[in-house]
């Protein structure tokens, strides 16, 4: 079932999907077609997607907790644990609790969750772990705002409470705050608690997300594409508890909280590249455009040609930056990573081959002009020895508008590669 927003899609192979669905082989993950069923041939309304590896301990009570708060609510559902290969016998007591049951050949946190994702039979999706800290007795609220039209719905553990010992300081106090603030700040979204492992969301979302991942990032991609497609994100209160595990836990704190914002920054080129961009070219314009006259007192230090040539850097840099930011946006449109913005489309369309190319020659012969009134001075001296200050105010200025006016020209050819439609019509 294809959608429009990207040429890579993940399913699991028919034979396989026979296979997995029998509890006789591994799903694998290859590149195609969603296999998720569409919203009116699904069955039931909610499939329970638990990952799991190594979780004998607890995947019992996680599954039979999961299956009686369905009952107890009337949801139509079903259990499903994705074991990505287990091998203390977890998958058999996951079984025996009444869970199904779909191995996963392809490791990693995010490879498991969406092979159990793509074999759900339900027209809702809630995940949540294997290891006891999740409360799946709290479905029904996700559930109730699924009914109400929301497209994913997050858990928040600092609404609902976290339990003593459940978490440690370090992702309390630091770890989930700065990563949930810097998501709110990035996306701008309200969402509280970006890495809640608990949240529900329709199929269709699913589909719309088109997930990449495969490791602890799922979480925050989850999260990200919601908001970049525009669907509709709402928050409900829920606990954290002291997992029942009797082993280190598989999240790593400082190794995964830097690979979730490594994953943010990546889907954001506006603080990536745009806002230093623009910071760096605008103060180094303004230094630039101060010393270009003479020195700068400033106290018991001034300011010279050294730092005019830090100011002429700090712009190539910037424009640089700045550069990057646009042509990621475009690219990451094009590819459907993220939806098109109207006030963006309306801007770009007006930077094009050709303005480029006028600017760029522009600032080429500006370079050009200076680099001989430089000369200049020095055939006024008999072009014999100068002052540094005297030249440099010329040549850096001049240095910086050929390269400027090099990079622009430049960029316009790769943004006009880009631009090339290679796509073919069917027909």
């Amino acid at each position: 079932m294809d959608d429009d927003l990207g040429s890579q899609r993940w399913v699991i192979s028919p034979a396989r999907r026979i296979s997995a669905f029998a509890m006789a082989g591994p799903v694998a993950l290859l590149p195609g077609v969603s296999a998720l069923p569409s919203p009116a041939a699904a069955p039931l309304e909610l499939t329970v997607v638990i990952p799991c590896l190594n979780e004998a301990r607890t995947i019992t009570g996680c599954v039979r907790e999961a299956m009686d708060a369905l009952a107890a609510s009337g949801i139509a559902g079903e259990v499903l644990v994705a074991d990505n290969g287990s091998t203390d016998g977890s998958p058999e007591l996951a079984t025996e609790a009444g869970a199904r049951v779909v191995p996963i050949a392809i490791k990693g946190y995010g490879n498991a969750l969406r092979g159990g994702i793509m074999a759900a039979r339900g027209r809702f999706i809630l995940m949540g772990d294997a290891d006891g800290s999740y409360d799946f007795s709290h479905l029904p609220r996700f559930v109730e705002r699924l009914r109400a039209g929301a497209d994913l719905v997050m858990g928040n553990r600092f609404l609902g409470g976290i339990a003593p010992g459940a978490m440690p300081w370090k992702n309390r106090h630091i770890g989930n705050p700065v990563l949930s603030f810097i998501g709110r700040l990035f996306f701008r979204t309200g969402i509280g608690d970006f890495h809640c492992g608990m949240r529900a969301f329709t199929a269709v979302a699913y589909r719309r997300m088109d997930l990449r991942t495969t490791g602890m990032e799922l979480a925050s991609e989850i999260v990200i594409k919601s908001v970049l497609f525009g669907l509709r994100v709402e928050e409900v209160p829920t606990v954290l508890r002291k997992d029942d595990r009797d082993r280190p836990p598989h999240l790593r704190p400082w190794r995964d909280g830097w690979r979730h914002l490594r994953f943010m920054l990546l889907f954001s080129p506006r603080w990536l590249f745009w806002y230093p961009g623009v910071l760096l070219m605008s103060a180094g314009f303004v230094t630039g455009s101060v010393l270009v006259r003479g020195p700068l007192p400033l106290g018991r230090i001034t300011l010279d040609v050294h730092t005019l040539l830090f100011a002429a850097v700090a712009v190539l840099i910037g424009f640089q930056a700045a550069s990057f930011a646009v042509l990621s946006k475009f690219v990451a449109a094009r590819a459907g990573l993220r939806r098109p913005e109207a006030a963006f489309e309306n801007w770009f369309r007006h930077i094009t081959l050709e303005s480029g190319l006028v600017t760029g020659s522009l600032l080429v012969a500006t370079g050009l002009a200076l680099s001989i009134g430089a000369v200049g001075i020095w055939g006024g001296h008999g072009f014999g020895q100068l002052q540094p200050a005297e030249t440099l105010r010329w040549v850096i200025p001049g240095a910086l508008c050929l390269v400027l006016g090099s990079e622009v020209i430049l960029t316009s050819f790769f943004l006009g590669v880009l631009r090339l439609d290679t796509r073919t019509d069917a027909a």
